[in-house]
């Protein structure tokens, strides 16, 4: 069986770790996010409170009420559980529990708008890893050993799994097994997303069809095709995956200059906020209370005894979701270590005439290179802007600037950063070709805005029981890739909290919260 070990430079970002793939510089002073207060004397590590930008997504639903919308006038004093935050993970949580077989009182904390984080602010693409991470995992354990631990065919383990990079820690053969099974639950959770959408008919222009890996230079289309033998070599069923390597055919197929390869498989692209609001109003009409601006400022209390405090009064409640991601550190300490808030760029760009009405684009894309990527979300379904996330080579530029002050670090009120927006501009003049002389109008690249991540040490989410506080639990640390994990993991967390096992959630065990994983990344070197 070939086998190859390349060194880390030489490989591809796991379709999961696009937005976080450029490693951030330490801060000037050394100080995280997790510390109580910058110049400015705001806490940090909770969400900005005011001046906050607006999202394509958030732009485009001001009239909304469920924006701003509380369920009673006061809190309620007590309730089975408190769910702090509204995002996907929160709102599928609060929808799960309604649906049950008990009847419980939920309460959702939402600290600003509905929905006005990490699913707010995102590019709209979810896109299971199919193959791609492939490399980083072989890496770690070797695909005929991962195959032969995890006592499973092949095609069931490898197909649409995320392997994790390697950081350094000794790799076990349970953990081995645990990883095996990543890829899987990724195609899984995309699967039962389109399958959430489609049934209840969601008006949130979902798009399904072929993503494209679009590799730009030699060095990048060779470690792919390592990839791509590697991950076949080892069992990996690559059924559906359509392979380009010939470069005439990847720049006609892709209609980017200077293709070296394509690789196609399916994903969806989706209005984020929109998929929010049809869930939250589900579980609004089966009893939730919604509060929005209303952070929660602490918990307090013991053994599912808790106290949910906020500016407004506190909560009883002996069971608590901590839905908050990246900025979970602020509520749970415990974490500080294992989830890091990461600022990231998208952008919007109107597309010229020559890309626009029957030549508009039609695919979504990953564009490579060997110092980022570019995740691309042309709302075929929609309205045809064009949307770009991702980690862009210029994105080293936002790091930087956000080491010289740890307050940086959580304020989504950044908009318009040149260095991303010029990497932008630049994949649009020299990819697409958007500078020509053509009739009609030109690119526009008129719009950005920020958003906060929540960065995994170990690249995997963190669910489950928080260590040492029966009664807490923790959905949280996505890497800007929880769209396509979100709808099995949240439904997983509910199952634990009704007393299942993990066993019994189907989940990869390596997403697990326990207080061994916590210890081994309080001291990760950023």
């Amino acid at each position: 069986m070939r086998t190859h070990t390349p060194d880390p430079q030489e490989v591809l970002p796991p379709v999961g770790d696009e937005a976080t793939s450029v490693r951030a510089p330490q801060t000037a002073a050394g100080a995280s996010a997790a510390e109580a207060a910058s110049a400015e004397g705001r806490n940090i590590a909770m969400p900005l409170e005011e001046g906050m930008c607006l999202s394509y997504w958030l732009q485009g639903v001001r009239n909304n009420p469920l924006l701003d919308h509380r369920t009673t006038e006061t809190l309620p004093a007590a309730a089975d559980v408190v769910i702090i935050g509204s995002g996907i993970t929160g709102t599928l949580c609060a929808l799960e529990l309604l649906q049950g077989p008990e009847k419980v009182s939920v309460v959702m904390l939402e600290a600003r708008e509905l929905c006005s984080g990490a699913t707010g602010r995102n590019a709209g693409h979810c896109k299971p890893d199919r193959w791609r991470g492939f490399t980083k995992y072989s890496q770690a354990f070797g695909p005929e050993q991962a195959l032969k631990a995890s006592g499973r065919s092949s095609s069931h383990n490898l197909v649409g799994v995320t392997p994790i990079a390697p950081f350094g820690f000794g790799r076990t053969k349970m953990e081995l097994i645990e990883r095996s099974q990543i890829l899987a639950n990724e195609q899984e959770t995309w699967e039962a997303l389109v399958a959430y959408v489609r049934k209840h008919q969601v008006d949130c222009d979902l798009w399904v069809g072929k993503t494209l890996d679009v590799l730009r230079t030699e060095e990048v289309a060779e470690a792919a095709a390592r990839t791509m033998s590697d991950f076949k070599a080892a069992g990996g069923d690559a059924e559906g995956i359509e392979i380009t390597i010939d470069p005439t055919e990847a720049e006609r197929t892709s209609r980017i200059k200077g293709a070296r390869a394509v690789y196609a498989w399916d994903a969806s692209t989706l209005y984020p906020w929109k998929l929010v609001a049809h869930v939250i109003q589900q579980a609004l009409d089966l009893g939730l209370n919604l509060q929005t601006w209303t952070p929660a400022t602490g918990v307090t209390g013991s053994g599912g005894d808790w106290l949910v405090h906020t500016e407004r009064g506190s909560i009883a409640a002996p069971t608590v979701i901590h839905a908050t991601n990246a900025y979970a550190p602020a509520l749970l300490p415990e974490v500080t270590g294992a989830i890091r808030p990461t600022p990231h760029m998208c952008n919007k760009v109107v597309p010229p005439s020559s890309f626009s009405g029957s030549k508009a684009i039609q695919n979504s894309y990953a564009v490579i290179y060997p110092t980022g990527l570019y995740s691309i979300n042309p709302r075929a379904v929609g309205d045809g802007v064009i949307l770009f996330g991702g980690s862009a080579p210029n994105q080293h530029k936002l790091l930087e600037y956000v080491a010289h002050d740890p307050a940086r670090r959580t304020d989504d009120s950044l908009v318009n950063f040149e260095p991303v927006t010029q990497a932008v501009r630049d994949l649009g003049k020299n990819g697409f070709g958007w500078d020509r002389e053509a009739p009609g109008s030109v690119a526009r690249y008129d719009y950005s805005w920020s958003g906060i991540i929540g960065r995994s040490a170990d690249q995997v989410p963190f669910i489950g029981a928080v260590p040492g506080k029966s009664g807490q639990w923790l959905c949280a640390g996505h890497n800007g890739h929880g769209m396509a994990r979100i709808f099995t993991a949240a439904p997983g967390l509910v199952k634990l909290i009704r007393g299942a096992s993990w066993a019994e959630t189907g989940l990869p065990e390596c997403f697990q919260v326990t207080e061994g994983r916590l210890d081994k990344l309080a001291s990760k070197c950023w």
